[in-house]
Formats: C-alpha cells, sequence, structure tokens
C-alpha cells in the first residue's frame, strides 16, 4: 500500500509543466538583459539597473514572477506550484540575471501580514519594479542569531500621527545601494524575551537619517552593504503585521521562498558543466587533464554529488507538493548546496595550476576570471541564510530530535 509519504516520493514532470518551461525558456532567450558575468547572489553595477527593472517588471507582466499571489493582485492561482521552481531554473541555466533584491520576501510578508493598503501601495510597484527592495535583518552581532538583533524602534505619538523612530545598524544587506524599500525588523520590546518584542516595518530607503555604505569584498566587488540608521522615522501605517510580532512574519516570508533552491541546482549544473569543459581544454604532463585517472575520479564524485542535489531538491519539492515537508529538508539542501558549490570552484581554480593564482584581471587568466572570483564568493553561500555550523545543529535538534544543545547564559 502506498503512504502518503511514498507518494511523495515520486516527482515527474507533467506534459503542461513541460511546455511551461519551454515557454519560459523561449521568453528568456528573447528578453533576458545580458549574462551575469559572476556566480552568486550578486549586486549589479548601477548602469545595469534600468535594463534589471526593465527585465523584472517584463517577467511579472507575463505571469512569470508573482505566480502564486492573489489573482486580485496579478497572481495565477491555479497554476501547476513548481512554476516558481521553473522560472528560477531558467533564469540561471541562460546564466542570466535574476530579479534583484528582497522583493520575494517582502511580498510574502504583506501578502500574509500587511493591510489592504499595504498591499494596494507596495505589491503593484514591485510588479512594475518601480520599488527594488532589500533586507533588514543582520546587524554586526546578530547574523546568524537574528534574535539577538539590537536595532531598537520607539514609538511616538498616536493614532494617524504616530511614529517609530529607529536607531541602529544593518550589515550584509545585499543591493542595498538600488533598493527604494527595506524590509526592517527592530526592536520594540527591549524587556519581552529574545524572540518576542520585534516589529516588521518597511522602511522607505529615501528617508532621513538612512546611510547605505557598500562594503568591498574580497572579490572586489560591492555586493553587500552596511546600513545606518541615525533617528529615522518609520510611520506606524507602515508596520507590516503586529507590533511585537515580526519574528513570525519573518519567519513566515522565509519559509515561503522556495524557488531559489531550484536555481541552485541549475547553478551547479552549469558550474559542473563548466569544469568538464576546463579538465577538456587543460594539460597535464603534455594531456588533457580530463585523461588524468584522479582527475575522471575526483569529477566523477563531484558529478555524482550534483546528482544528489538534484535529488534532495526533487525530494524537497515533492514533499511540498504533498504537505510532508521535513524541518530538516530547507537546512540540509542550503548545506549540501554551498559547501558543493565551494568545492566546484575550489577543484576548477586547482586545475589551473599556478595559473589559478593569477588575479581576475589578469589578460591571461581562464574563463576571465570566473573561478576566481567563484572560489572567493563560495565562502559567502555557506554563511548566508545561516551559517552552516548553526543550521547543522538545527538539523540535529528539530530533524533528529536530539537534545537541544546548551544555551550560554547572559
Amino acid at each position: 500500500m502506498r503512504t502518503k509519504e511514498s507518494a511523495a516520493m515520486r516527482l515527474e514532470p507533467t506534459p503542461g509543466l513541460e511546455a511551461f518551461r519551454r515557454r519560459v525558456r523561449a521568453f528568456v532567450a528573447e528578453h533576458a538583459p545580458g549574462t551575469k558575468a559572476h556566480s552568486g547572489v550578486r549586486a549589479p553595477e548601477p548602469a545595469l539597473m534600468p535594463a534589471i527593472r526593465e527585465w523584472t517588471a517584463k517577467l511579472y507582466e507575463a505571469g512569470l514572477l508573482g505566480i502564486d499571489w492573489p489573482a486580485e493582485y496579478g497572481g495565477r492561482p491555479d497554476a501547476h506550484p513548481l512554476e516558481p521552481s521553473v522560472v528560477a531554473e531558467e533564469i540561471a541555466r541562460a546564466r542570466t540575471w535574476p530579479p534583484v533584491g528582497a522583493a520575494s520576501l517582502a511580498s510574502a510578508a504583506l501578502l500574509d501580514f500587511g493591510t489592504d493598503a499595504q498591499r494596494a501601495r507596495f505589491l503593484p510597484r514591485i510588479r512594475t519594479c518601480e520599488d527594488v527592495w532589500c533586507q533588514l535583518f543582520s546587524e554586526p552581532e546578530a547574523g546568524s542569531d537574528l534574535a539577538a538583533l539590537r536595532t531598537r524602534a520607539r514609538r511616538e505619538g498616536e493614532g494617524d500621527e504616530a511614529v517609530f523612530v529607529v536607531d541602529g545598524q544593518k550589515v550584509w544587506t545585499t543591493n542595498g545601494q538600488h533598493a527604494d524599500m527595506g524590509y526592517l525588523l527592530a526592536r520594540t520590546d527591549a524587556d519581552a524575551p529574545r524572540h518576542r518584542g520585534i516589529t516588521a516595518f518597511a522602511l522607505d530607503m529615501r528617508s532621513p537619517g538612512v546611510t547605505v555604505r557598500p562594503l568591498r569584498e574580497i572579490t572586489g566587488t560591492t555586493d553587500f552593504n552596511e546600513v545606518f540608521l541615525d533617528g529615522v522615522r518609520i510611520p506606524a501605517a507602515r508596520v507590516i503585521g503586529r507590533v511585537n510580532d515580526g519574528w513570525r512574519v519573518a519567519m513566515s516570508s522565509l519559509g515561503r521562498e522556495r524557488s531559489g533552491v531550484a536555481a541552485r541546482g541549475a547553478e551547479l549544473s552549469a558550474v559542473l558543466d563548466d569544469l568538464l569543459r576546463l579538465a577538456e581544454g587543460t594539460p597535464v604532463d603534455g594531456r588533457p587533464a580530463l585523461d588524468d585517472s584522479a582527475t575522471r575520479q575526483s569529477l566523477g564524485e563531484l558529478a555524482a554529488r550534483v546528482r544528489v542535489n538534484a535529488a534532495m531538491t526533487s525530494l524537497a519539492q515533492s514533499r511540498m507538493l504533498h504537505g510532508t515537508e521535513r524541518p530538516e529538508d530547507a537546512l540540509l539542501g542550503k548545506i549540501f548546496f554551498s559547501e558543493l558549490h565551494h568545492d566546484l570552484a575550489d577543484f576548477g581554480l586547482r586545475l589551473q595550476g599556478t595559473d589559478g593564482l593569477l588575479t581576475e584581471d589578469d589578460p591571461e587568466t581562464v574563463a576571465d576570471g570566473w573561478w576566481q572570483d567563484a572560489h572567493l564568493y563560495s565562502r559567502a553561500y555557506t554563511i548566508a541564510g545561516g551559517a552552516n555550523e548553526v543550521l547543522r545543529t538545527q538539523v540535529a535538534e528539530r530533524g533528529l530530535g536530539l537534545p537541544r544543545e546548551p544555551r550560554r547564559q547572559g
């Protein structure tokens, strides 16, 4: 007898979903704003932003983004639930720019917890990409331990004139330099337990007192930013959900973002293809590296891990479709992907021998220094979305039911 869990183990593409994939692939080929030169979640140069905004608006207009939104806000509730994953996969496969910013997180928060006025204001501007959003969660001492955030918001006034005055600092804010709006978490009750007393806000990034300072990373690029909030006044009407209930808002919106998992799998497959071509064209003792048995064994191991990652993604999607999701699915997928991404980039760099020491702007680098940049960036994946060490503890506690790790007091 097939149980609900065994049914969730099967995930086969339907003719309708395959037809949708062909339509998406053709749309991306016609409208995409060019090749994305670097791997990872990167911030574009300012000159690219108008084209990316236009591209994003076209994706929404064609019904390829916001698919799972309610119909009154432009969604297609009767669509196959895997369509967002197909779109993410095809954008990654084409190596072009996905929509930049945190609009998917912000829209999830607004749809689930926002007021009618907030949804009417912000959702259309997300669809036209008039507003690029950034995520203002992490802080210098509250990254993986998000509940330790220290940014404060104090209420002033009552009624329609009420505002929250915010002071604090955020960091690792991707695309903060391009953002029009920020999805902000701030502490509104300093005496409440750690996961309470936090409130979610929609912040206009042009507000007085907001300072965005790009951070130059080891890659030489400025994908992340630190954001300083000095007496920033946010109307009380911009609170998302209830005051002091921001932790629930944030966790709910993070849990709804699933399509990125599929995009990560497509990215790994593309990197593996590049790695095989690199091994074919790189000489080792006068022969292509691909002819070397040790190289072939390493490539075989990496290829097997890429296939395992694809199987893990399919299993997680299948469980999602059948309502049998497990707490550890997303955690394990992120850990496995990030460490495999690093190992692929690392092997690609080592294949080049001493040429792997060249910097990205050296004219002699392979693939314009793509491997150097990917290797340097790959560590960011092991931290973003929760450091892998922390996630392993969560897998043990939530997935395996092991005793909770003792928490430090004070």
